[in-house]
């Protein structure tokens, strides 16, 4: 008898043993899955042309944000939250999901909108959510300033926009001289770019790109130097009182810097303080080409850009 109650006692403890390693398996297996359902990530964040963390009302906004989805996107959101804390006009937040990123995995989100013309002024919480089809998410939050436009530092406006082919006008005041023009090798090619609305410091680049190089900056600090034809750099330093900021200033009687030149098909660039070898990286070429204005003020944060499209016969 006591043989017996001995074995029984020996099945039940295997039993529960048993049952023990089953049930801790299944916790472990729970625990594993839930370990394996990873988030997405998000890198290079941009808020505001320059990624300056502002915004003007009723003006153009510019947002940027690399995203990997952990499984595959569902939606992408921001929202612009009123910060505890902060004193506003008026109660205000705004939010836009998109939605085309869906079942990809990866994105470049890459969007422009306008700062909506109800909006209040004041100091933000600028939220990022990505939400992926595997049930989770990423949320980042960011700080945001929106300005009224009569109240930011330093706004930056074209007042003079001119080129000049061989020192005849091609182009000024929005409008080209002769639609056919083109340039060609050994042309020369000058541009005149004056900005209102400037003060502290600040630099300017005037740039040629090829539209085929595909290379788009935004902003100063965007710029591929090695895919870009840098017809002018000049900068300004103290300055106290908002007012024109040109690569060809004026003190009211004569002009206080010569104009740069670019002979076209050179093998230089006028970049400074080293000029870049055009021909090794073959920068020279037909079609058209991008002749961009970049504005950034460094005091302040602010850039401002502006472009129009020349065309080349070489």
């Amino acid at each position: 008898m006591i043989k017996i109650k001995s074995e029984k006692m020996k099945i039940t403890k295997l039993i529960l043993a048993s049952l023990f390693a089953a049930i801790a398996f299944s916790s472990c297996s729970n625990d594993d899955q839930e370990q394996e359902k990873a988030i997405p990530a998000i890198d290079k964040i941009e808020l505001g042309l320059g990624n300056n963390e502002t915004g003007t009302i009723g003006e153009d906004f510019h947002f940027n944000a690399e995203i990997i989805a952990a499984d595959k996107i569902e939606n992408v959101q921001v929202k612009i939250v009123q910060k505890s804390g902060e004193t506003y006009s008026k109660v205000w937040s705004h939010e836009i999901t998109w939605t085309q990123y869906a079942g990809a995995k990866n994105a470049t989100v890459h969007k422009h909108f306008d700062i909506p013309e109800d909006a209040a002024e004041g100091k933000y919480d600028f939220i990022i959510i990505v939400k992926d089809q595997n049930g989770t998410k990423l949320e980042i939050k960011k700080n945001l300033t929106i300005y009224k436009i009569e109240n930011i530092p330093v706004n930056p406006v074209v007042s003079v926009f001119t080129v000049f082919i061989n020192d005849a006008f091609m182009y000024r005041k929005g409008k080209f001289s002769d639609a056919e023009a083109k340039f060609k090798n050994n042309d020369i090619f000058s541009s005149q770019i004056t900005l209102e609305g400037v003060k502290g410091d600040g630099i300017m680049y005037l740039l040629l790109i090829n539209k085929n190089v595909k290379h788009n900056p935004e902003s100063v600090d965007q710029i591929d130097f090695s895919k870009v034809i840098v017809y002018d750099v000049f900068e300004h330093k103290n300055v106290a009182d908002a007012g024109q900021f040109s690569n060809i200033p004026w003190d009211g009687v004569k002009f206080t810097r010569d104009t740069p030149k670019l002979t076209i098909g050179a093998a230089k660039d006028n970049n400074s303080p080293v000029p870049q070898d055009l021909t090794a990286n073959k920068l020279w070429a037909s079609g058209n080409y991008t002749f961009l204005v970049l504005y950034k003020n460094t005091t302040y944060n602010i850039n401002f850009s502006q472009a129009i499209e020349l065309p080349f016969a070489l």
